[in-house]
């Protein structure tokens, strides 16, 4: 299978070079140059194991890598995760369950895709001789997974970017407390918004890329996005099968690479009734959604700190292939909303999405309502989805994003619970250990030439 970019600028590209290139030359991201329909084959996979149903699936793009390769990388991915389900389904109530996504090693949804991005990395470092430069940027737990999907791996610096004062403390610590001397934690000030746009323009240096061998983490990353696929699959497959196309997705949407992932899924056979977008307040796919306007606001600091996104990279891959594939257009709507903050876009009706937000104010009430009716704790970013109003006749599976004890002070006011975690309540006695810089691409491509290895 080949792979090109949203903005038709670049020749076909092997998985392996889509990987490790992360952000396509032309500006654009990788995506299957055809999704294969899996539609008579998904039935099948019900009752395997989740590594075995991923490396079912991966097998499909990855066509360049050996089997045993493939195996090995899947293996070790999710060999750390402390539920032997990977990630279990969890009945709370009539038509309504929860996805939990919080079992890796950094407790977020997030290490399902850098736990095995690691691992290719690892193969790739192991087969080309050269140590790479991995760069990502976080609004709180995509930092922090990059990091632990890649301690370890001989080959390899760090750099996350992330917005000083606006992740969780824990997120922060995550990053910032693990003592190892090839992590480069860099606070800016600003926003993730700001920090994605620099990092952007940091890949868009070809000569800088090449002389680092920089690669990148953030669900820019083709492998990420389909790493989280896999789950969508698991999920629906543990879904009686006379009900699985009346399953509707509930997404904590931010980057829009995590419900992406689902609808592509959708587009490769997998049964489903929708999928719902579910916000915080910084609320640009709700309002488009809802309105068809794509327009950025400002970005407001809110209790679920990994959704404070206005610009969502992944939805260039969704209007690539709501374009039929028209790089031509998708390079024009880009080029328009990079230069005005706002575009207009084809109407949104039909597109297989609803979309729902949720205000500050609102979040800690849902946790406690959620918490009274189930006995169920949910963390701030998850609570987003319960405003979503559930249709009785259908199943709604709710992703849940990340474990509470990351959010212990939003939790403990909402529920009266204190949650913890040992790994969390480890990181408490560590040093922080954090580099502020202007977040510019000038300052940031500085600070890596004076921090790689000669």
């Amino acid at each position: 299978m080949k792979f090109v970019s949203t903005r038709g600028g670049v020749d076909p590209v092997s998985f392996q070079e889509a990987v490790s290139t992360g952000l396509a030359p032309d500006g654009g991201l990788f995506v299957p140059q055809e999704l294969p329909d899996l539609s008579k084959e998904i039935a099948t996979w019900e009752g395997l194991s989740y590594p075995a149903l991923c490396e079912r699936f991966f097998a499909k793009f990855a066509t360049d890598t050996d089997a045993e390769e493939l195996r090995e990388t899947i293996e070790n991915a999710y060999g750390s995760f402390d539920d032997p389900a990977i990630a279990p389904l969890r009945r709370l109530g009539d038509g309504l369950s929860v996805l939990e996504l919080f079992h890796g090693p950094t407790l977020a949804f997030k290490d399902f895709a850098l736990q095995w991005l690691g691992e290719l990395y690892e193969k790739q470092i192991a087969r080309s001789g050269k140590s790479i430069a991995v760069l990502g940027a976080t609004s709180g737990d995509t930092g922090a997974a990059a990091i632990h999907g890649l301690l370890g791996k001989e080959g390899v610096s760090i750099f996350i970017l992330y917005p000083d004062g606006r992740v969780s403390p824990l997120q922060e610590r995550q990053m910032t407390c693990t003592g190892a001397s090839n992590v480069y934690p860099l606070a800016i000030q600003g926003s993730f918004d700001d920090a994605q746009k620099s990092l952007k323009e940091v890949f868009g240096d070809q000569e800088f890329r090449a002389e680092c061998g920089l690669s990148a983490v953030n669900s820019i990353n083709l492998a990420r996005i389909l790493a989280q696929c896999a789950y969508y699959l698991f999920a629906s497959l543990q879904i009686p099968a006379e009900r699985r196309n009346r399953v509707r997705f509930v997404v904590p949407t931010g980057n829009f690479g995590n419900v992406l992932a689902g609808w592509l899924a959708h587009k490769m056979g997998m049964p489903a009734a929708g999928f719902v977008v579910a916000t915080n307040q910084n609320d640009i796919l709700h309002r488009f959604f809802s309105t068809g306007k794509y327009e950025v606001g400002s970005v407001r600091p809110s209790l679920a700190p990994s959704m404070d996104i206005q610009v969502a990279s992944n939805f260039e891959r969704f209007l690539y292939y709501q374009a039929g594939g028209d790089s031509v257009a998708v390079s024009r709507w880009m080029q328009d909303f990079s230069a005005n903050g706002k575009v207009e876009l084809p109407a949104p009706e039909g597109w297989g999405f609803a979309s729902t937000a949720t205000e500050d104010d609102h979040i800690e009430t849902i946790i406690r309502e959620v918490y009274e009716q189930y006995g169920y704790i949910v963390d701030p970013h998850t609570a987003c989805g319960f405003t979503w109003e559930r249709d009785p006749e259908e199943e709604t599976i709710l992703l849940s994003t990340a474990h509470p004890a990351k959010f212990p002070d939003t939790i403990e006011k909402a529920t009266g619970k204190h949650v913890t975690h040992p790994s969390l309540e480890a990181l408490k006695s560590h040093r922080i250990q954090k580099f502020p810089i202007e977040g510019t691409a000038e300052n940031i491509q500085a600070f890596m030439r004076d921090h790689l290895p000669s």
